[in-house]
């Protein structure tokens, strides 16, 4: 009834429990396998895009820079996290220290405004290209899309970084146990033993003014795109056309449903069962960055035709490959 209060950061070894999916406790050791392989699967993806686009002249185009961009933050956003989940499952280390949970806290979130950044600016460039495609190479050029790179970085850091610094002065009670296998903001802030009142309004308004703001002006975008390709003449020009954004809607409802989920139904789900917040964050930790590539790569013919290719320098048959994982 009274909750004493543990050491906060300015003393030592502060720390928290990582929680498991109630009642599948003893099936951890088998849940960290397709989780594992997943993670292995985001690494060679996401490690493949970034090679071919790289080495690629033809490929060094806006649309391949953002998604390079994309998946240099799948691939940090999934290290942050997946890594620690598994030495949590198969090795039992549930203890992580105050400073490693806010530093882990502080990347998943900038890393997710980052994304959302980009698929905002993703979205801007298919609208481009399709509405007003004879300014395309003129509004997007290469040094457009390296600073819209850098404004996502500084968006994401500045936003976000004020969430662990709101946390760090607050004292916590006794009952150190987080509600995931890893460190989210109102997670943590849910332990505090003082008012949180700031961290709460600071938290949702950073949510509300990046994820939100940004998913409404993709909406806004996807509406724009809707309308010109419907003054096509005829319907397979239309579908051609909007063909080109497939892959990235599929990103987008990847990235965006489970990281609203995760972070509304934190402030107002709580009837929603515990096991269910836990398996949709762990979804949202590996599935976009293990989906996002394979998406691409099947979807978007020059990136295909050049996957192609460095299966066939290899000696390697993409046919033969899908037969054995199939």
């Amino acid at each position: 009834p009274h909750a004493m209060p543990f050491p906060n950061s300015s003393d030592l070894s502060p720390s928290f429990i990582l929680a498991s999916i109630p009642g599948l406790e003893a099936a951890h050791f088998w849940m960290a396998i397709p989780l594992c392989s997943m993670y292995i699967l985001a690494i060679a993806g996401n490690c493949m895009v970034l090679f071919i686009v790289k080495t690629e002249p033809s490929l060094h185009v806006p649309m391949y820079f953002f998604l390079c961009m994309l998946a240099a933050i799948d691939l940090a956003l999934s290290t942050s996290t997946v890594p620690r989940v598994l030495s949590f499952y198969w090795f039992n280390t549930r203890e992580i220290s105050f400073g490693a949970c806010l530093v882990q806290m502080f990347f998943i979130h900038t890393l997710s405004a980052i994304e959302s950044t980009i698929l905002l600016a993703m979205a801007v460039d298919r609208y481009v290209a399709i509405c007003h495609p004879l300014r395309h190479a003129a509004i997007l050029t290469n040094a457009t899309t390296a600073k819209i790179g850098l404004a996502a970085i500084a968006r994401g850091v500045l936003f976000f970084l004020p969430l662990p610094l709101l946390l760090l002065p607050l004292p916590f009670c006794s009952s150190r146990v987080l509600s995931h296998s890893f460190c989210l903001h109102q997670d943590v802030m849910n332990l505090a033993c003082a008012n949180t009142t700031p961290s709460v309004v600071y938290g949702l308004t950073a949510i509300l003014l990046v994820m939100g703001l940004d998913a409404l002006l993709i909406c806004i975008s996807y509406l724009l795109i809707l309308k010109a390709v419907l003054r096509l003449a005829s319907w397979k020009e239309r579908l051609k056309t909007f063909n080109t954004c497939v892959s990235h809607v599929c990103v987008i409802l990847t990235f965006y449903v489970p990281v609203l989920f995760t972070s509304l139904t934190h402030r107002f789900g709580h009837s929603i069962p515990q096991h269910i917040h836990i398996l949709v964050a762990h979804l949202y930790m590996v599935v976009p960055p293990t989906l996002n590539p394979i998406i691409y790569g099947v979807r978007t013919k020059q990136l295909r035709d050049k996957i192609v290719v460095l299966f066939k320098r290899k000696g390697i048959s993409p046919v033969s490959v899908c037969h054995k994982l199939c």
